[in-house]
């Protein structure tokens, strides 16, 4: 009889190199991961500001955006649109910054939208390739309304299950969220894949649920390292072709 395999044994078997045969299910953040290489939403709020010439400090910048952020959550119908959502939250972000200049947080917007769905719509044969290996499915902290904002982005075929923090009452890294999903796809957390951009939430919450995990790093250097030793890092989710296909 072969040795019980200790939790020690678990937790690096989950954080070992992925290859295209470990996994039946493949999961992935949404803001930051399928609409961004790797730049969260804050990020790119922040500077499509200062490129409208809105130049704010971050100190004042930063906690209005999480004001905005925090306003959204539930608070929106799940009927919202993608542009809806987006108008919602940078208007949100430039009446609490103050801003003279309304017209500001129209162009943002504008940025901002076109730019997550030309990411996506790049995204979109690399999905349409996963999907027929593998079971998909998204693991987001948003507001409510994830399922019309996917159907908006031309993606939700693509993915079995959407798991939309703001309805079921759970965020990231809570275990409990990524567990959802995985009950949705009927697959265990040893034989699924998670890809996200933030450490403390993505990475952090595969790991605790024993989920290979791979982060999106992002084109720019980071300080950061991965959080577990031997992790896939990746600076596009182009480069996921070359691991998971």
């Amino acid at each position: 009889m072969g040795s019980i395999p200790t939790a020690s044994t678990k937790s690096q078997r989950a954080h070992s190199s992925v290859t295209a045969n470990d996994s039946a299910a493949v999961l992935f953040d949404f803001g930051g991961t399928l609409d961004a290489d790797g730049l969260p939403w804050k990020e790119r709020v922040f500077r499509l500001f200062r490129e409208e010439g809105a130049v704010v400090a971050r100190e004042r910048f930063d906690p209005s955006f999480y004001a905005a952020d925090d306003a959204l959550v539930g608070a929106i119908p799940a009927t919202s649109s993608f542009q809806e959502t987006v108008a919602r939250l940078v208007t949100g972000v430039a009446v609490l910054l103050e801003l003279p200049d309304r017209s500001i947080a129209d162009r943002v917007t504008r940025r901002f939208l076109g730019d997550a769905l030309t990411t996506i719509a790049g995204n979109v044969p690399l999905l349409s390739e996963l999907a027929r290996r593998y079971r998909l499915g998204i693991v987001s902290n948003f507001y409510g309304n994830l399922t019309r904002v996917c159907d908006d982005a031309g993606i939700r075929s693509f993915f079995g299950a959407l798991v939309d923090s703001a309805e079921v009452g759970w965020t990231k890294p809570d275990p409990r969220i990524f567990q959802r999903a995985l009950g949705a796809l009927g697959v265990s957390a040893s034989a699924a894949t998670f890809i996200g951009d933030s450490l403390p939430r993505d990475m952090a919450g595969a790991r605790a649920v024993g989920m290979r995990h791979i982060w999106l790093a992002g084109a720019e250097p980071s300080a950061d390292g991965p959080c577990c030793r031997g992790d896939r890092q990746i600076r596009s989710l182009r480069e996921l072709e070359a691991i998971l296909l």
